[in-house]
């Protein structure tokens, strides 16, 4: 076997060498020279293992392991099962035996009766011996020499070190004067953000910087790199950045220039005559770790007053005068800080006082104990609505809370249909009628001074409701009646008892007559069938599922969430009235509408909540699929989901863990009181963010009133309109995220504070979305009527908005009758259960996407 033969004669020279090694050092350590048949007994053990363990190692490790099988398959191995270890252990002890070589016998045939060519080896061991132990003592004297050099430079460092820092202030204090005359100062910006070129505010105020850290955070106009997470970005580099470097070169240059004055010129001749090389600082430097002296003296800098740090600017450097000028302004410094400490806890005292005195006494628990309060606690279509109504209805007067137009509507239709006088007033429409005691309204419309015998207030679960459970907070903890009736899940019953304080408190638990079961089998669009309510989340997947279903003969209602209420009831009620069989909905048919729906089918185990896609939590599978079965119809209400079955039947059987907290924002009261002390909006959201709202609860983030505030912040509009009147203004509700309707919000402010008449609503009528986009334009034009009490113009308006409310509903069957699915990017035509919204063409032809890195 070739490479075998050629490991071997490798071996042969390997061993040679590592023998003349081992004699080398033998003879060598020895003043006189000892004989080779000494060497031999000496190094017996040696001798003897030298050649196995060289032979075996590079034998194991240089050939591959198809020539190692192969050469154990000639010892008769059975290699076909063998790992690489039991493989190696088996190898290294056959290969052994490969042509052993006798050390013993090649030492002899060496030097063997050869006295001469011992006393040869002898002397150039000894003489190699001797030479590397005086390298040995050189580099043991170089050593002893660096550790006394190391040493003399840190006792000196920690000696010094407050005289380094006083020379480096007294620097860096000529830097800052200069700096704070000659340069300008930039507009605050993002330091990453290139995009946005600098813009000049003027020269420096130096009253501008108490201490040097506020200076040190402003831009000094260059550019720099910096590592982040193993990446280099460029920014606008600030003051902070130039200094540290100041004090990184002035310290470098200060203790290498001090260290060698200190050495003397003994040290420095001594150190090359040891090195044969010139002793620098720089060399110095790398003896000691002086770079710690950087953020520690670049942070009590930072800790300086400015104008400190301008007087010592004036005066030329002495060390003395310096240290003796530092002391006093560091006594000086700490009762100013003393004095700043008391003036910030007196000013967080007075604010927090100011705090409380505004916001805090709105959130406390009700302790009026003399109100009774009714709760309805059970799960969706179970009958507590209708029970609590049914005591309204029955009450001198009554206020029944919503958390729908539709379903504050259907409320006033219903009690004035049974014969009790009921007006609406739902902000985008009042609906005034004749000997009325009794109102049905959006809970945002609750006004706490109104007094009822009876209020209702419905769907109180979503008092924690991060957008809008305020609404229902107050509604509870401010209802002025005799009897209050509060419907609510389950989960909210413990946060509700909690509210309602000491009060009167009577609970009534109500269950489903109709129970629900699973459907065992994945739903398919071919197993549609009469009755059936089927649920995605998107106005589009509603639409295209609606289409599809028609044109496979069945007759279809439809419900989402930009819907008009009005069209979603003719919906609902065609459905009802069994003009359609079949409804398809989003999430929209959750609360409030009982309908007789035999099975609710999930199309989508998944929604889009604003930020992600997400699966559906238990409360809201439960909340949508509690609208199956019906009282009278169907005994047992049906749920079916086209995939993921295991999981949503988990989420339907889950018991909800109780509801924890809930949301507050500010009220009108806290608003008045708020006036008591400030004359500025823009301060009102600042307080309402240093307000830490109490245990149990979260704020409203405001966020959409706070972009309406920017809007007008510093106009006209701030400048001549009541303050309270502007942040009512802020609160109306309407679609925010609509950039024609904030326009249309925008033109109709302006048109107030000029007493103008109010611009009309930009109409649209090309398509559906035209229409359900006009629809909202007048709401929110009938939002300023009402609140205007302009009630003639807006009677006009509500006639347009219900005419637009017909539009729409013809224009849903026609849309429907005619869409196609088609692909976003090609318009080919796709199939109605075609997974995607592009064809497979154009998703094979997309480019790859490729992560994207901030670069400059």
């Amino acid at each position: 076997m070739k490479q075998l033969e050629d490991i071997h004669r490798q071996a042969i020279e390997y061993t040679k060498m590592k023998i003349y090694e081992d004699i080398d050092y033998y003879l060598g350590a020895n003043e006189q020279m000892l004989s080779f048949s000494q060497y031999i007994k000496d190094r017996a053990p040696f001798l003897a293992q030298v050649w196995q363990n060289v032979w075996s190692n590079k034998a194991t490790n240089k050939l591959s392991r198809f020539h190692k099988k192969e050469y154990l398959k000639k010892k008769n191995y059975v290699i076909e099962d063998m790992n690489k270890k039991t493989l190696n252990q088996a190898f290294r002890k056959e290969v052994i035996e490969f042509r052993p070589l006798n050390v013993n016998s090649l030492l002899h045939s060496i030097f063997e009766d050869q006295p001469e060519k011992w006393a040869k080896r002898y002397a150039y061991a000894r003489e190699r011996y001797l030479q590397e132990e005086k390298e040995r003592q050189i580099k043991q004297e170089r050593y002893a020499y660096q550790e006394f050099l190391c040493e003399e430079a840190e006792q000196w460092l920690s000696k010094n070190s407050e005289n380094l820092f006083l020379t480096l202030r007294h620097k860096l204090a000529l830097k800052l004067k200069t700096d704070l005359t000659n340069r300008v100062k930039y507009h605050e910006t993002e330091s990453r953000y290139l995009e946005e070129p600098l813009v000049e505010v003027g020269p420096f105020v130096v009253d501008d910087y108490p201490r040097v850290e506020d200076f040190f955070e402003e831009f000094t106009g260059n550019l720099h790199k910096v590592m982040i997470k193993n990446k280099w970005y460029f920014e606008y580099e600030t003051y902070y950045f130039e200094y540290e470097q100041m004090v990184g070169e002035t310290l470098h240059t200060l203790i290498q220039q001090a260290l060698l004055l200190q050495l003397g010129q003994d040290h420095i001749d001594k150190y090359q005559s040891l090195f044969h090389h010139s002793l620098t600082g720089e060399k110095l430097l790398d003896l000691i770790d002086w770079e710690d002296l950087i953020p520690n003296a670049l942070g009590r800098i930072m800790e300086d007053y400015v104008n400190d740090l301008l007087t010592i600017a004036n005066e030329d450097f002495d060390l003395e005068e310096q240290r003796s000028l530092y002391e006093i302004q560091i006594k000086e410094r700490k009762m100013k800080r003393k004095q700043e400490e008391r003036e910030r806890r007196q000013k967080e005292e007075q604010q927090q006082r100011m705090l409380n005195d505004i916001f805090a006494s709105a959130y406390e628990s009700r302790k009026n104990i003399y109100q009774k309060f009714v709760l309805h606690i059970g799960e969706t279509n179970t009958g507590k609505t209708f029970q609590a109504l049914e005591k309204m209805k029955a009450a001198p007067s009554g206020l029944y809370l919503a958390p729908l137009r539709l379903l504050a509507l259907e409320v006033y239709e219903k009690l004035n249909n049974e014969g009790t006088p009921c007006s609406l007033k739902t902000g985008e429409e009042e609906r005034e009628t004749s000997g009325a005691t009794h109102l049905a309204c959006t809970v945002e419309m609750f006004y706490e001074k109104d007094d009822y015998d009876v209020i209702v207030i419905d769907e109180s679960q979503m008092i924690s409701d991060k957008d809008r459970g305020y609404a229902w907070f107050k509604a509870i903890t401010k209802a002025n009646a005799g009897e209050v009736h509060i419907i609510a899940s389950k989960n909210a019953e413990a946060m509700l008892l909690q509210l309602i304080g000491d009060s009167n408190v009577e609970i009534h638990r109500y269950k489903r007559e109709a129970p629900l079961e699973v459907d065992s089998e994945e739903f398919t669009l071919k197993n549609v069938k009469e009755g059936d309510a089927l649920i995605c989340f998107s106005r589009k997947r509603v639409l295209e599922t609606a289409s599809m279903l028609q044109r496979k003969g069945h007759q279809v209602s439809m419900i989402y969430g930009s819907m008009p209420p009005e069209t979603r009831k003719k919906q609902v009620n065609r459905f009802t009235a069994g003009q359609s069989d079949v409804i398809v909905s989003t999430d929209a048919i959750g609360m409030g509408l009982n309908l007789p729906i035999r099975r609710i089918v999930f199309l989508e185990t998944e929604k889009f909540d604003g930020t992600k896609r997400r699966t559906l939590t238990s409360q809201e599978v439960k909340q949508i699929a509690g609208r199956a079965g019906r009282k009278g119809i169907y005994p047992v209400g049906r749920v079916a989901f086209f995939d993921r079955i295991k999981l949503m039947s988990g989420l339907l059987s889950q018991v909800d863990a109780p509801i924890e907290s809930f949301a507050i924002a500010p009220t009108s009261a806290i608003f008045d009181r708020f006036l008591l002390y400030y004359r500025d909006l823009g301060k009102f959201f600042e307080l309402w963010d240093l307000f830490e709202s109490p245990k149990g609860t979260k704020k409203a983030t405001l966020s959409e009133e706070r972009e309406l505030y920017e809007l007008v912040r510093g106009t006209e509009i701030e400048a001549r309109m009541p303050l309270k009147d502007l942040y009512s203004f802020l609160h109306l509700p309407f679609s925010k995220k609509e950039a024609d309707l904030i326009r249309q919000w925008e033109q109709t402010m302006y048109s107030i504070i000029d007493h103008e008449e109010l611009p009309e609503p930009r109409l649209r009528n090309r398509n559906l979305e035209d229409l359900e986009y006009s629809y909202k334009a007048i709401g929110l034009h009938l939002l300023f009527l009402y609140k205007l009490g302009q009630h003639t113009e807006a009677i006009y308006w509500e006639r347009v908005r219900d005419d637009i409310s017909n539009h729409v509903f013809e224009r849903l069957d026609d849309d429907i009758a005619n869409m196609k699915k088609t692909c976003k990017r090609c318009g080919k035509s796709l199939a109605w259960d075609h997974a995607f919204n592009i064809c497979d063409d154009c998703h094979k032809n997309q480019p790859s996407r490729r992560r994207r890195y901030y670069k400059r």
